[in-house]
Parts: C-alpha cells; sequence; structure tokens
C-alpha cells in the first residue's frame, strides 16, 4: 500500500520547505491547523492529500518558489497535481456561501464539492472551460500581445467560450472579435490545466481565411504575423501556447529555440 503524500496550502498558497519541496511524505501538521483536505491524486496507486490550513505548526515557507516556477520544472503529473491543487485553493477560499440561499457551504463527505445545510444546493470546483489557438498563413503565424505582458513577449490568441457555444466556433469568434481575421480548418492539437486562477484550455490550430490586423484594444495591446524565422519572445515553455508555437516550428521544418 502506497503512504499517502501531502500538499499544504495555506492563504491560497502551495508551501514549500526551505529546500523548495511542495510534496511531503507525511503529516507534519497539527489536526487543529487543518480547515479542509480534498483527494488530490486522480491515481489511486500515487495517494496525495491536500490540507488547506488556518495556520502553520512546521516551519515551511511560501516564498521559496512561486507556482509558475513550481511547474516550470514540472513533469505532467506533477504539473496536474500542482494545477489541481491550486484550483481547488482557489474554490475552497471563493466558494464559502450559497449562492442560492446565502447559508455557508460545508465540504460534502463524500463528493469533491461543497453543500448547503439549508437547501442542499451542491456546488461543484469552478472550471473555466478557453480556447487557445494558433492562426497560421503559410509560413507566417498569428501572435498577440496582453496589456500586462512581459515586454517583448507574444503568445497565441486566447478566449473564454461562451454558454452554449462550441470550442470551435469560439476559436472564429475570439480569433475575428480580438484580430478582425476570418479562420477556417479548426482542428483540436491538445488541452491543458491552467490555475490561474481556474481555466482548462482547448488548444487548436486554425489557418487563415481573409481579413485584415485591426486589434479590439480592450483585449490586445498589439497583434501581429510573424515569420517562422523572424518570432518575438515567447511565452513560457511549460503553457500550452508554447506547445503550439514549437508545432508549428517544428511543421515548418525548423527546430524550436532553446527552452
Amino acid at each position: 500500500m502506497q503512504t499517502t503524500e501531502y500538499v499544504y496550502v495555506l492563504n491560497n498558497m502551495v508551501l514549500t520547505d526551505a529546500a523548495g519541496r511542495w510534496l511531503f511524505d507525511e503529516q507534519l501538521v497539527d489536526a487543529d491547523c487543518i480547515q479542509a483536505r480534498y483527494e488530490l491524486s486522480l491515481e489511486p496507486e500515487y495517494p496525495v492529500q491536500m490540507l488547506v490550513l488556518h495556520s502553520l505548526s512546521y516551519p515551511l515557507q511560501s516564498d521559496v518558489l512561486t507556482l509558475r516556477q513550481l511547474l516550470a520544472g514540472a513533469d505532467d503529473r506533477v504539473f496536474q497535481l500542482l494545477a489541481r491543487a491550486s484550483q481547488l485553493a482557489t474554490w475552497h477560499r471563493d466558494h464559502c456561501f450559497c449562492p442560492r440561499c446565502g447559508t455557508g457551504l460545508e465540504v460534502h463527505r463524500k463528493d469533491l464539492a461543497k453543500e448547503c445545510g439549508n437547501c442542499g444546493l451542491l456546488q461543484y470546483p469552478r472550471l473555466s472551460p478557453c480556447v487557445i489557438m494558433l492562426v497560421s498563413d503559410g509560413d507566417y503565424c498569428l501572435l498577440g500581445r496582453g496589456h500586462n505582458f512581459v515586454p517583448g513577449v507574444y503568445s497565441t490568441l486566447a478566449g473564454f467560450i461562451e454558454v452554449g457555444e462550441t470550442a470551435e466556433a469560439a476559436v472564429a469568434r475570439e480569433v475575428l472579435e480580438e484580430t478582425g481575421i476570418r479562420v477556417t480548418n479548426v482542428q483540436y492539437f491538445s488541452s491543458q490545466p491552467w490555475p490561474f486562477p481556474h481555466s482548462l484550455m482547448l488548444g487548436f490550430t486554425a489557418e487563415f481565411d481573409g481579413g485584415e490586423v485591426c486589434i479590439q484594444p480592450e483585449e490586445l495591446a498589439d497583434a501581429q504575423w510573424f515569420h517562422v524565422d523572424a518570432l518575438p519572445d515567447l511565452p513560457t515553455p511549460f503553457s500550452i501556447s508554447r506547445f503550439l508555437i514549437n508545432d508549428f516550428i517544428r511543421s515548418r521544418g525548423r527546430v524550436p529555440p532553446e527552452e
């Protein structure tokens, strides 16, 4: 039987020790410090629990590595655990009262949910589906800059899926709204949980089908077509946007830049 490992969360932050470790082999906190616990691992053979803490009884510290730094060095399994921990912590913090009657919610005894003791409404962890897409036109790809991006960095376009909308329709709508470009041949690429704060990124590729770049200034600071041999600074290597760009680079017979 596998020993349960633990992730500690305090003030919505995944805690690490002085060595930067965030996953612990044994429970190092007193029971009265625990606000809630959640099963974190989706693999029964590797049990991991997340403990949401009121306070600390062990000298961990939360300023050794940020979540982005932890994700940068993560393999697929660790990325999933960290993303899930962050999203559950955000949901636990932000969903304290019943949206129907205002009663305080309690953690459900069996399901990954919170329950209203007054009206019985169940609240499950929030998940926000988004599309993120690499639009190409021959050896050119369409990249944009958000207003809060690191200077010089361009990334793939992205946006939330609207209620009642397919993911493919959201790709075409978001690209047209943000840049004035029409697309065709929308194809699914891959997905990635994105814990900033609770998104599921659905990656797509699409091809240019007309239009001139005309950005929506509330959404983007800039958008341009870039040749595969003259790309700008790119997003972080562990993001699905970078996976899409790297795939575009390889499909044109080039080697992606060093990560």
